[in-house]
């Protein structure tokens, strides 16, 4: 049996806000964030909810309002169909990217017609690790693996690969620069949607966390940010201990070149060509290929790596075959890693900024990746690019997709 190919018809965001208090979306539950991309996915397609046979939104502190099935909960609220089931999922960082490449292998399996995957976190009304969990609490599975918190294990690849504290900043003030560009230049209109309130007034119409102010002298004037908890509570002896070549770990990031916390959501509409052409629809791109793999948990970062050279072997292709990369910038030593080990050109790699300017909202932030690079790709008359997303307790989750 030949099995459909999985097309994307449509993409949305919301833009991201300031995932803390006062933020511009603070006031605004993550039930609603959903709401907002599930209606603009039914309304700009005058789609016929009952067509849809499965929404999948990753979430990744899955607690309080947001906890449950907020997925099933988003749909009933954004008055779908009843007949369209819904699941929430959780990959940490990649849960969004995930839920998109859970959507499209429904489609192409035959089981579905058309699927929404995409994602939502609400940060600054849901606290990140607030959900707790064995991977932090559990001495069975942190000391056996040498887990270590994120940012010391950003920390690590930087002082694996030789990165400076300055091509960090460096890389921030890139992201910065091009994210503020991207705004001005209303590069990311074509699949942003506004969050607005119950009167219609806008809450957020652009990216909260974008700051035009950003330079080098202000990057290099933050500190270390897990400098302290890594030798005062031994994190840094643990990763030296699994790294012994290591002799210290030098602490390079800082709340400048590490992403911000961020509210939103969004959904992507995949489906099958025959399932668009009986709705009225075109494609805006094709999913190529999509995968996870695991990856050391203490250098937990570092799956992006991995999952990449899966992807190319998986769909007999290579770099020069990518034109456009969107890496997600967790860390900016995670970017940094990748450009090493790919030879990526910087021109290449998140071309209107990244979550170190726009903001991370942990379960949304792969599906937002898919919305910005199908619109450049469009924009600028390109053909395939290459989304990948590190993970927490180590792992990595990529995808690859062509412009229709």
């Amino acid at each position: 049996m030949i099995m459909p190919n999985a097309y994307i018809f449509d993409a949305v965001r919301t833009p991201r806000g300031r995932g803390k208090q006062g933020g511009a979306l603070n006031g605004v539950t993550a039930l609603d964030l959903a709401k907002t991309v599930l209606n603009q996915i039914k309304h700009r397609n005058h789609l016929d909810t009952a067509r849809i046979d499965d929404v999948i939104l990753g979430c990744v502190t899955a607690v309080g309002e947001q906890g449950g099935c907020i997925a099933r909960a988003a749909v009933l609220a954004s008055d779908y169909n009843v007949c369209v089931p819904a699941q929430t999922i959780n990959r940490f960082c990649a849960s969004g990217l995930e839920a998109v490449g859970l959507a499209a292998l429904k489609v192409m399996s035959g089981g579905s017609d058309f699927a929404i995957g995409g994602g939502v976190e609400s940060m600054s009304r849901v606290p990140m690790l607030s959900d707790g969990g064995a991977l932090s609490v559990d001495p069975s599975v942190y000391f056996k693996h040498g887990i270590i918190p994120q940012g010391i294990a950003a920390d690590l690849i930087a002082t694996h690969y030789g990165f400076t504290r300055t091509q960090c900043d460096e890389f921030a003030l890139r992201s910065h620069v091009r994210a503020l560009s991207a705004q001005k230049n209303n590069r990311y209109d074509a699949s942003m949607v506004a969050v607005v309130d119950i009167n219609g007034r806008i809450i957020l119409d652009k990216d909260e966390n974008v700051r035009a102010d950003t330079t080098i002298e202000t990057l290099a004037g933050l500190k270390p940010a897990f400098e302290m908890m890594g030798q005062n509570f031994g994190f840094d002896g643990v990763a030296i201990q699994k790294y012994p070549h290591i002799e210290k770990i030098n602490h390079v990031h800082t709340a400048g070149n590490s992403s911000a916390l961020a509210d939103g959501a969004a959904a992507i509409l995949v489906g099958s060509l025959t399932a668009g052409k009986r709705a009225g629809l075109k494609p805006k791109a094709i999913i190529k290929a999509f995968t996870s793999v695991g990856s050391d948990p203490t250098m937990m970062l570092s799956g992006p790596v991995g999952v990449t050279k899966k992807l190319l072997k998986q769909s007999k292709m290579d770099i020069q075959d990518i034109d456009l990369w969107e890496i997600n910038e967790a860390f900016a030593s995670v970017v940094l890693m990748m450009q090493h080990e790919f030879n990526i050109q910087p021109e290449q790699i998140n071309v209107t900024g990244g979550s170190i300017a726009l903001g991370h909202p942990l379960g949304a932030t792969g599906a937002m990746l898919v919305s910005m690079v199908v619109d450049e790709l469009h924009r600028r008359n390109l053909n395939t690019a290459l989304i990948t997303l590190c993970v927490a307790a180590g792992m990595g989750t990529g995808m690859i997709i062509q412009r229709c």
